[in-house]
């Protein structure tokens, strides 16, 4: 499918960003102390919710997270989303598209991360929110599951953890449309992908041009970081994060919604969910060292809520709104 470029520009405010339940809800108790804990990606704004509080007006936990943490809740798990600015400072009610507002606690930013800045710096404040759970909630084991950049924010975090010796446990990790070998838009934004590669497509060559404003703009932060070159080799930040995950299993979810328009075509952008490929997505090139215990899954679907309503799409072929990927998660949670 090739995307309508009708408001495509829109989609930069979300382009670091981005990411209904099948069958009767069912009991599935969890112990007091085990809890799921839902990551937001890049350029994200998100309110921390517990199983019991969330915001009252507008998407309870923001538009990456509502469904996905409705979906868990409906199914016994204990659920709490963490909290993600896009800067600096403190989660606010946001109006536009996602509103929220209402929030009954407000976390301060040491461990609120900020979804524009660095992956590492990520990692700290997330860490820092994982031992408030402890400390606060009495967690002491968590299934971590991951939208976009999330995913790389949570494998920050889980290094910083395990420096500390922390006796908090990481039980599983799900990653969902997470650019775990960086994204196209991000290697148009530094020179290393041509805008050729969009084979013409005029929503992909928006993104890449959004991209490369909003980087630049930015000068550093976790847009600039989010590339081959940066994530990827022999000295690259995944090869730094080896061990980390070794007791760790871990689910891999992309999204393929959109096809190249032509061929031949570069499989580092083709197909793609419409900011993240799916071969990044799904890790493809990511060594054992890195990640050895991995499942996979993909479907045809968009990176987010926001991407598909650009194109005219409902918000459930969104990959944290599918019901389809709602039942992989919790069938890994399960496991």
């Amino acid at each position: 499918m090739r995307p309508s470029p009708i408001g495509v520009i829109v989609l930069v405010a979300a382009i670091i960003t981005s990411v209904f339940t099948a069958g009767n809800a069912h009991s599935a108790p969890q112990p007091d102390e085990r809890a799921v804990v839902i990551v937001s990606g890049g350029n994200a704004t998100s309110p921390f919710t517990t199983p019991e509080e969330a915001c009252a007006s507008g998407l309870a936990a923001g538009n990456t997270d509502t469904a996905l943490r409705q979906d868990l809740l409906d199914h016994g798990y204990r659920v709490f989303t963490s909290p993600a600015m896009a800067g600096r400072g403190l989660v606010v009610d946001q109006d536009g598209f996602g509103a929220f507002g209402d929030c009954p606690i407000t976390l301060p930013e040491i461990m609120t991360v900020n979804s524009t800045g660095s992956i590492d710096t990520a990692g700290e404040h997330l860490a820092r929110f994982f031992t408030y759970l402890r400390d606060t909630y009495g967690v002491g084991e968590i299934d971590v599951v991951a939208h976009s950049m999330g995913g790389l924010y949570s494998r920050a975090a889980f290094r910083v953890l395990q420096a500390l010796g922390t006796p908090i446990r990481i039980r599983s990790l799900t990653t969902i449309g997470t650019p775990w070998q960086g994204t196209y838009l991000s290697d148009y934004a530094i020179g290393r992908t041509p805008r050729s590669d969009c084979l013409g497509d005029a929503f992909c060559e928006a993104a890449m041009d959004g991209m490369k404003a909003e980087v630049e703009r930015l000068v550093a932060g976790s847009g600039r970081e989010v590339n081959q070159a940066y994530l990827m080799g022999p000295d690259g930040w995944n090869e730094a994060q080896a061990g980390v995950l070794d007791d760790i299993p871990v689910t891999l979810i992309a999204g393929d919604r959109f096809t190249a328009p032509a061929a031949p075509a570069n499989p580092t952008v083709w197909p793609n969910d419409g900011l993240v490929a799916a071969s990044s997505a799904l890790a493809l090139d990511v060594s054992e060292r890195v990640l050895p215990h991995r499942r996979s899954f993909t479907f045809d679907d968009t990176h987010s809520i926001f991407v598909s309503d650009q194109v005219g799409l409902p918000w459930d072929t969104g990959l944290t709104w599918d019901p389809r990927v709602h039942k992989v998660i919790r069938d890994a949670l399960a496991e």
